[in-house]
Protein backbone atom coordinates (compact mmCIF):
# COMPACT_ATOMS: atom_id res chain seq x y z
CA UNK A 1 0.00 0.00 0.00
CA UNK A 2 1.33 3.15 -0.55
CA UNK A 3 2.34 5.84 2.32
CA UNK A 4 -0.69 8.32 2.75
CA UNK A 5 1.03 10.92 2.22
CA UNK A 6 0.84 10.19 -1.06
CA UNK A 7 -3.70 10.23 -1.18
CA UNK A 8 -5.01 12.82 -3.20
CA UNK A 9 -6.14 16.17 -1.24
CA UNK A 10 -8.88 15.56 1.25
CA UNK A 11 -11.14 17.92 -0.63
CA UNK A 12 -10.66 16.24 -4.03
CA UNK A 13 -11.52 13.04 -2.32
CA UNK A 14 -14.63 13.95 -0.59
CA UNK A 15 -15.44 15.59 -4.20
CA UNK A 16 -14.81 12.35 -6.38
CA UNK A 17 -16.58 10.15 -3.61
CA UNK A 18 -19.80 12.53 -3.66
CA UNK A 19 -21.54 10.69 -6.28
CA UNK A 20 -24.84 10.21 -6.36
CA UNK A 21 -25.46 6.90 -8.60
CA UNK A 22 -22.36 5.48 -6.91
CA UNK A 23 -24.08 5.67 -3.33
CA UNK A 24 -27.45 4.30 -4.65
CA UNK A 25 -25.42 1.68 -6.24
CA UNK A 26 -23.47 0.99 -2.78
CA UNK A 27 -19.75 1.89 -4.23
CA UNK A 28 -17.57 2.85 -1.54
CA UNK A 29 -14.58 4.91 -2.90
CA UNK A 30 -11.74 3.52 -0.33
CA UNK A 31 -8.49 5.72 -1.52
CA UNK A 32 -7.57 7.88 -4.58
CA UNK A 33 -4.09 8.68 -4.91
CA UNK A 34 -2.17 10.50 -8.60
CA UNK A 35 -2.52 7.91 -10.74
CA UNK A 36 -4.21 5.08 -9.14
CA UNK A 37 -8.13 4.29 -6.92
CA UNK A 38 -9.71 1.71 -5.47
CA UNK A 39 -13.59 1.19 -4.95
CA UNK A 40 -16.00 -1.62 -3.40
CA UNK A 41 -19.45 -2.51 -4.06
CA UNK A 42 -21.17 -5.51 -2.52
CA UNK A 43 -23.53 -7.30 -4.43
CA UNK A 44 -27.01 -7.33 -3.06
CA UNK A 45 -30.49 -6.62 -4.45
CA UNK A 46 -30.10 -3.79 -5.71
CA UNK A 47 -27.11 -4.85 -8.06
CA UNK A 48 -29.00 -7.80 -9.46
CA UNK A 49 -30.20 -8.53 -12.93
CA UNK A 50 -32.96 -10.83 -13.81
CA UNK A 51 -30.77 -13.55 -13.69
CA UNK A 52 -29.94 -12.89 -10.27
CA UNK A 53 -26.56 -12.06 -10.72
CA UNK A 54 -24.46 -8.69 -10.68
CA UNK A 55 -26.32 -6.54 -13.80
CA UNK A 56 -23.52 -5.66 -15.87
CA UNK A 57 -24.65 -1.79 -15.48
CA UNK A 58 -23.78 -1.90 -12.00
CA UNK A 59 -20.70 -3.40 -12.49
CA UNK A 60 -19.64 -0.78 -14.86
CA UNK A 61 -20.44 1.69 -12.51
CA UNK A 62 -18.33 0.69 -10.17
CA UNK A 63 -15.10 0.32 -12.67
CA UNK A 64 -16.74 4.00 -13.77
CA UNK A 65 -16.26 5.28 -10.59
CA UNK A 66 -13.03 4.28 -10.36
CA UNK A 67 -12.19 5.26 -13.79
CA UNK A 68 -13.31 8.71 -12.93
CA UNK A 69 -11.42 9.01 -9.88
CA UNK A 70 -8.59 7.54 -10.95
CA UNK A 71 -8.20 10.08 -13.96
CA UNK A 72 -8.90 13.09 -11.88
CA UNK A 73 -6.63 12.23 -9.35
CA UNK A 74 -3.99 14.64 -10.60
CA UNK A 75 -6.03 17.51 -9.50
CA UNK A 76 -7.32 18.84 -13.12
CA UNK A 77 -10.42 18.26 -14.76
CA UNK A 78 -10.54 14.96 -16.88
CA UNK A 79 -13.72 13.55 -19.07
CA UNK A 80 -13.98 10.40 -20.35
CA UNK A 81 -14.31 9.75 -24.30
CA UNK A 82 -14.18 6.00 -24.33
CA UNK A 83 -14.72 2.71 -22.24
CA UNK A 84 -14.34 -1.01 -23.55
CA UNK A 85 -15.21 -3.60 -20.77
CA UNK A 86 -14.98 -7.40 -20.90
CA UNK A 87 -17.54 -9.12 -18.72
CA UNK A 88 -15.21 -12.33 -17.77
CA UNK A 89 -17.17 -13.68 -14.57
CA UNK A 90 -20.71 -13.04 -13.01
CA UNK A 91 -20.68 -11.67 -9.75
CA UNK A 92 -22.92 -13.63 -7.62
CA UNK A 93 -25.27 -12.00 -4.41
CA UNK A 94 -22.95 -11.62 -1.23
CA UNK A 95 -20.09 -11.29 -3.37
CA UNK A 96 -17.87 -8.01 -2.46
CA UNK A 97 -16.42 -6.63 -5.56
CA UNK A 98 -13.35 -4.61 -5.30
CA UNK A 99 -12.24 -2.58 -8.77
CA UNK A 100 -8.50 -1.01 -8.87
CA UNK A 101 -7.48 1.37 -11.51
CA UNK A 102 -4.16 2.82 -12.41
CA UNK A 103 -2.48 4.93 -14.96
CA UNK A 104 -1.17 3.18 -18.47
CA UNK A 105 -0.10 6.46 -20.13
CA UNK A 106 -0.66 10.66 -19.54
CA UNK A 107 -0.01 13.41 -21.77
CA UNK A 108 -1.35 16.97 -21.24
CA UNK A 109 -4.03 16.27 -23.12
CA UNK A 110 -5.44 12.40 -22.84
CA UNK A 111 -4.36 9.56 -20.51
CA UNK A 112 -4.83 5.83 -20.42
CA UNK A 113 -6.23 3.48 -17.85
CA UNK A 114 -6.86 -0.07 -16.88
CA UNK A 115 -9.58 -0.62 -14.53
CA UNK A 116 -10.05 -4.37 -12.68
CA UNK A 117 -13.32 -5.85 -10.77
CA UNK A 118 -12.48 -8.83 -9.00
CA UNK A 119 -14.31 -10.78 -6.28
CA UNK A 120 -13.26 -11.23 -2.31
CA UNK A 121 -11.83 -15.11 -4.09
CA UNK A 122 -10.00 -13.61 -6.10
CA UNK A 123 -12.66 -14.13 -9.82
CA UNK A 124 -11.64 -11.71 -12.03
CA UNK A 125 -15.37 -10.26 -13.03
CA UNK A 126 -14.40 -7.36 -15.70
CA UNK A 127 -11.74 -5.21 -16.98
CA UNK A 128 -12.03 -2.30 -18.76
CA UNK A 129 -9.52 0.17 -20.58
CA UNK A 130 -10.67 3.65 -20.32
CA UNK A 131 -9.12 6.77 -21.84
CA UNK A 132 -10.34 10.84 -20.92
CA UNK A 133 -9.75 13.99 -22.29
CA UNK A 134 -7.70 15.81 -19.81
CA UNK A 135 -8.88 19.49 -19.29
CA UNK A 136 -6.60 22.41 -18.22
CA UNK A 137 -9.03 23.01 -15.21
CA UNK A 138 -7.95 22.71 -11.73
CA UNK A 139 -10.58 20.94 -9.50
CA UNK A 140 -10.20 23.59 -6.63
CA UNK A 141 -11.92 26.32 -9.67
CA UNK A 142 -15.04 23.62 -10.21
CA UNK A 143 -18.03 25.02 -8.30
CA UNK A 144 -19.15 22.50 -5.70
Amino acid sequence: MADPQDDVPVELFARLAADPLAAHLGITLVAVRPGYARATMAVGPVQLNSLGMAHGGATMALLDVVHAAVSNSHGTVAVAQEVHTEFLAAGRPGDLLEAEGVEVHRSSRTAVYRIEARAQDDRLIATALARVFRTDRPWSEVPA
